[in-house]
This record gives C-alpha cells, sequence and structure tokens, in this order.
C-alpha cells in the first residue's frame, strides 16, 4: 500500500505540471494582456496610456519575456512557495485566496455533504422499490433536477423566493448581513447560513440527482450477488443484509463519484458566486478572468488541481477503508 501511495504522489507531478502550463498558454496567448486592460477606456470614464506607460507596465508584469520564460519564472516561484502578486491591485495572491477560500470551502463542502447525506437514502430507496411508484417518482424527480443547469435554479430560487415578483423569504447576495460585525457569535452563525441556504441549494440539487442514481444503480446490482441471497437464505434480518452486507459492496463505486464531484462543485462555485456576490474563490476567479490577472488566476489553478487531484487519491485510499479484500500491493 506504502509504495503504490508512494507511486500515486509521484504521478500527480506531471499531472499537476500539464494542468499549469496548459493553463498559463491559453492566458498567454489569448488576445489582449493585463496592461491594455488596466490602461482605460472611454466606456469606464477613464484616460488611454500612452504608449510610454504601456510599455513600463507590460515590462513592469513581464509580459514582454517569451511565455516559456515566464512559465519558468513562475514555476521558480512556486517552489519557493511565492505565487506572486495580483496584477489588479498588487497585493500577494496567496493573500487574496487565504482571505476567499473559507467561504468556498464552507460552500463546496456544505453541498457535498449533503448530496451525500440525501442521495444515498434516496438511491437505496429506489432500489428496493425498483419499477413502483417510490422508484418512478424518484427517478422523475431527480431527473428533473439535473436537467436544470444551475445558473438558471439560482435565477428561479431569487425571483421566487428571494425578494423577486413572489416571496421574500432569504437574503438574494451576500454572505452576511450589513450589521454581521455587530452580531454575537450564534446570531452571526444563523445569519451565515440563513444566507448560505440557496447557493447551497443550488450547488447540492444537480450532485444530488447524479450520486442517487449511481446510489440506486449500485445498490440493484449488490443486491443480485450471491452473498446476499446466501444470507437471506440464512434467514438474517432483511435490515441487516441491506445494511450490513449489501451497502457496504454499494458504497465501493459512489466512492468513486465523490473523486468526480468535488471538481465540479468548485466549478461550479465560480458561477453561483458570481450570482450570489459571495466573496469567495469562484468570484476571485471570475473577476481574474475579467481582467487577466494572471497571477491571480495562475494560483487558483494550481490550488484547484490539487485539490482534484488529492480528491482521486483519497477516492483509492477509501476504497480500502470500505472493502478490506481490495488491496494495492
Amino acid at each position: 500500500m506504502t509504495t503504490y501511495l508512494l507511486r500515486r504522489v509521484l504521478l500527480l507531478l506531471p499531472t499537476l505540471f500539464g494542468i499549469t502550463l496548459l493553463t498559463f498558454l491559453l492566458i498567454r496567448l489569448s488576445p489582449g494582456n493585463a496592461a491594455l486592460m488596466r490602461g482605460g477606456v472611454g466606456e469606464s470614464g477613464g484616460h488611454a496610456m500612452t504608449a510610454e506607460v504601456r510599455e513600463q507596465t507590460i515590462k513592469l508584469y513581464g509580459l514582454d519575456k517569451p511565455w516559456y520564460v515566464a512559465y519558468g519564472d513562475w514555476v521558480g516561484r512556486c517552489f519557493r512557495l511565492d505565487l506572486g502578486e495580483s496584477f489588479d491591485d498588487h497585493r500577494p495572491v496567496s493573500e487574496k485566496i487565504r482571505e476567499r477560500l473559507p467561504l468556498t470551502v464552507s460552500l463546496a463542502g456544505s453541498a457535498l455533504v449533503l448530496s451525500y447525506l440525501i442521495a444515498i437514502p434516496l438511491g437505496i430507496a429506489a432500489a428496493l422499490k425498483r419499477g413502483q411508484v417510490v422508484d418512478r417518482t424518484i427517478s422523475f424527480i431527480v431527473f428533473v433536477l439535473y436537467s436544470i443547469p444551475s445558473f438558471a435554479a439560482a435565477l428561479l430560487l431569487i425571483l421566487l423566493v428571494a425578494g423577486g415578483d413572489y416571496l421574500n423569504l432569504l437574503p438574494m447576495y451576500g454572505a452576511d448581513s450589513i450589521n454581521a460585525p455587530e452580531m454575537g457569535p450564534w446570531a452571526w452563525l444563523w445569519d451565515r447560513v440563513f444566507h448560505m441556504i440557496l447557493p447551497v441549494t443550488c450547488l447540492t440539487y444537480a450532485s444530488l440527482a447524479s450520486i442517487s442514481r449511481y446510489a440506486r444503480v449500485s445498490m440493484l446490482d449488490a443486491l443480485g450477488q450471491d452473498f446476499v441471497r446466501t444470507a437471506r437464505a440464512k434467514g438474517l434480518p432483511e435490515r441487516l443484509v441491506i445494511f450490513r452486507h449489501a451497502l457496504r459492496n454499494a458504497l465501493i463505486p459512489i466512492i468513486t463519484i465523490f473523486a468526480l464531484e468535488l471538481p465540479v462543485l468548485i466549478g461550479g462555485a465560480v458561477i453561483i458566486e458570481s450570482i450570489f456576490s459571495l466573496p469567495g474563490m469562484g468570484q476571485l476567479m471570475f473577476q481574474s478572468l475579467d481582467a487577466k490577472d494572471e497571477p491571480v488566476i495562475m494560483g487558483i489553478t494550481v490550488l484547484a488541481a490539487i485539490v482534484t487531484l488529492l480528491s482521486y487519491l483519497a477516492a483509492d485510499i477509501l476504497y480500502v477503508v470500505v472493502d478490506p479484500r481490495i488491496t494495492y500491493e
């Protein structure tokens, strides 16, 4: 097991290298650059920078260097744990990420936990009632949810329950109320939860739909195995047959989905945080892409890539925890 994990960790390095190199090339080869965007245009009421100032700005940001030289410089800084400074406000990228990271972690983490807590029981219920009204109802609901884009669901929920044309039950933007600094710890926590209901809902329902389908199929496959028929033939209670024997084996494919759903939630946070004006990593990524803030984009890409690759590694480890018969020796 140790040898396998060491080999997998070493394989993460070329994968991470490929992700960062491709992202860097996409930024550098796309039209325009950060110096021109910061020059000001008539639409925003600014004044266009002179050619001399523009050249100085390009040299300041290192945009005059060939892409391979600039990428080598960036990799060298990363080895020193330095992600550089933002082109937008010249603040350290690590500091900007550290400020935004907790909100995104709480948003994506809450969505992931809720998805599994709801989806697995739904999948089990659908499998146990295969072909019956319960199964068909659950299948219809999850397929409808899966077909709705997250941004459309967000706008629809804002219209219906967040001060649109109908109800005004939940806040439509922000992570806290204006008077949040004056609140006590419990009041502040409740206010944060209240603001996160709609964003978490928009991130949860799509993952919930896909996980429940995998849980249903996996549970049906486990229920058809010989060991389940043997357990029933021995006269074991149905509850033990389902939860001790069938469910434990059905969890293995669902764990694989864990490694796939986490990157999806991170990507979905970009849209959801922008719609609900949440000061998280997603909103920061959206703003950085709009301004071609290269250091911030690369910093967020590295962090997202590391989290994604480690989630796949964690899935492999969880296989052994769920089913001791699986070994990597």
